[in-house]
């Protein structure tokens, strides 16, 4: 893998490591939704989460489209959740060897 590869992949992964992005990414798996429902999982004004939705939608994770004075968000690569799954096995087998160590102990 060159560098620039690496890069590339490497923004894509900082655009989901934050919480409140990967809270937006799990609702979005249910379907589109508009940015005013999205904005009530959080308690955080307005432009910060505007910030977000932005991030996620440079890195290509999510698209929008407006209707009349609404904007709607939905996953443009629903992939990544194949992405969220392998986090979630990586945290159980962590758990696991932590348990591991600690009765060893």
């Amino acid at each position: 893998m060159e560098y620039g590869q690496a890069k590339q992949r490497a923004e894509v992964l900082k655009a989901v490591a934050h919480p409140v992005r990967v809270m937006i990414v799990d609702a979005l798996q249910r379907g589109e939704r508009c940015v005013c429902d999205l904005n009530r999982m959080v308690t955080i004004n307005q432009s910060n989460f505007s910030r977000h939705l932005a991030v996620l939608k440079k890195a290509g994770i999510v698209t929008d489209r407006r209707a009349g004075m609404k904007v709607f968000y939905r996953l443009m690569t629903p992939c990544v959740l194949d992405a969220f799954n392998c986090v979630v096995k990586v945290i159980e087998s962590d758990s696991k060897r932590r348990l591991t160590t600690t009765k060893n102990l």
